[in-house]
């Protein structure tokens, strides 16, 4: 997937660029990446597409592979490589359940347990991949059995990983006192995707409860997590809910800006609550102000860190957040944003350009030259990708996404 990709938005064929790209994720990729003699798929392959067969296997990888390859399922009318994956694919996290809805943080490639302390934690981050693949993949192939595992992992997650005086999420089920100062930092990840994973279930189910839930979790995280001042998220608390001190505390994300915004529009549209839709407005004001490569090679990527004041922190670019403005784009060129089309096509040419010309697979991070930093492909960023590409199709930016 290397000189074949490259293009600009200005040569008018990004939607052909995109369908190209697809074929090949579809086959090629989704090949190299399967761990045919064990289960589930590698965490990384190399800059040649070559898996590194001895690492181990996290939870987070496997989750978000049984959701995307599901999802792909369900957006490509059932394609049938994709719904047998997607079987394949829910059968490994079997390797990682340590009790009903709770899973492990790693193993190792063959399923047996690494024999390390943390590797054998339960980390909420993790749990709300688990219930979005189970989720997404029940729509395909209903069954009792995946109801009842739905049910426990949510359960789970209450009784086992959540403050209870705060309603905040722990970070895992090793942390005794949260409020002591060695606890480790409230962090908003956990929450924003848990937070997509009960929109997921509403949308797959039809429950109102599913609703009630990420309502729920969605007042939590920003009464912890928002800077009203600022209309950002913050990315760590301290342990007693104050601000983190020094740059820490000042962290934002803009992946994370437009990954809310996108989760706050899809509540709205499910919920029809305006507020929601003013707040994700807010938080992409901020991206938009402070968020993106104003100039150089890298011109319109989204930067990986600024400060809530809107100093750059990390002058460099990972590729999942170019996928979150993508979906972001999309969505808002769906619902009337004259300008957010074609914002959306040029920055899937760039990660075209920038992220895949290297190599025939993805590599994570660039500098602000474009020069490669960090050259694996990361199998968990497939979630990413597959999100962002078809948020494109549903807006009608290019086509849904078929194998070849």
């Amino acid at each position: 997937m290397s000189g074949q990709l490259q293009s600009s938005a200005s040569d008018g064929d990004v939607p052909e660029q995109v369908g190209r790209a697809w074929a090949l994720l579809l086959s090629h990729w989704l090949t190299q990446a399967a761990d045919i003699e064990h289960f589930g798929f590698f965490d990384t392959l190399d800059a040649a597409g070559r898996p590194q067969l001895q690492a181990d296997k996290t939870i987070l990888v496997q989750a978000r592979m049984l959701f995307t390859l599901s999802h792909l399922a369900l957006i490509t009318g059932g394609e049938t490589q994709l719904v047998e994956l997607a079987k394949r694919q829910a059968g490994a996290l079997a390797a990682f359940r340590k009790a009903a809805g709770l899973y492990c943080r790693a193993v190792r490639r063959d399923g047996t347990p690494t024999g390390r302390r943390e590797d054998g934690i339960a980390r909420s981050y993790d749990q709300s991949f688990v219930l979005l693949g189970l989720v997404t993949w029940n729509r395909i192939a209903p069954s009792v059995d995946t109801e009842t595992e739905i049910e426990a992992c949510w359960s789970a997650i209450g009784s086992q990983l959540t403050d209870a005086t705060t309603g905040l999420l722990l970070e895992h089920d090793g942390v005794i006192d949260p409020a002591a100062p060695h606890a480790p930092p409230r962090a908003q990840n956990p929450h924003m995707h848990l937070y997509e994973a009960c929109l997921q279930a509403f949308e797959m189910t039809g429950a109102a409860v599913w609703l009630d839930r990420a309502s729920m979790l969605r007042n939590v995280a920003l009464r912890y997590f928002l800077d009203e001042e600022t209309g950002s998220i913050r990315e760590w608390i301290a342990p007693d809910l104050a601000d983190l001190p020094g740059a820490a505390g000042l962290r934002r994300e803009p992946g994370h800006q437009c990954e809310w915004a996108w989760l706050l529009r899809r509540e709205a549209s499910f919920s029809g609550n305006a507020s929601l839709d003013d707040l994700a407005v807010r938080l992409m004001n901020f991206a938009d102000r402070h968020g993106f490569a104003q100039s150089g090679r890298m011109r319109g990527a989204a930067l990986d860190a600024v400060s809530a004041t809107g100093q750059i922190q990390e002058e460099a670019f990972l590729l999942w957040p170019q996928t979150e403005a993508i979906k972001v784009f999309a969505q808002r060129h769906a619902y009337g944003d004259i300008a957010a089309g074609p914002r959306a096509l040029d920055l899937v040419a760039l990660v075209f350009d920038r992220w895949f010309s290297a190599t025939p697979f993805w590599i994570n991070r660039v500098d602000s030259a474009g020069l490669v930093l960090w050259p694996e492909t990361l199998t968990r960023l497939f979630y990413h990708l597959a999100l962002a590409l078809t948020e494109g199709a549903r807006a009608g930016l290019w086509a849904v996404p078929r194998g070849n």
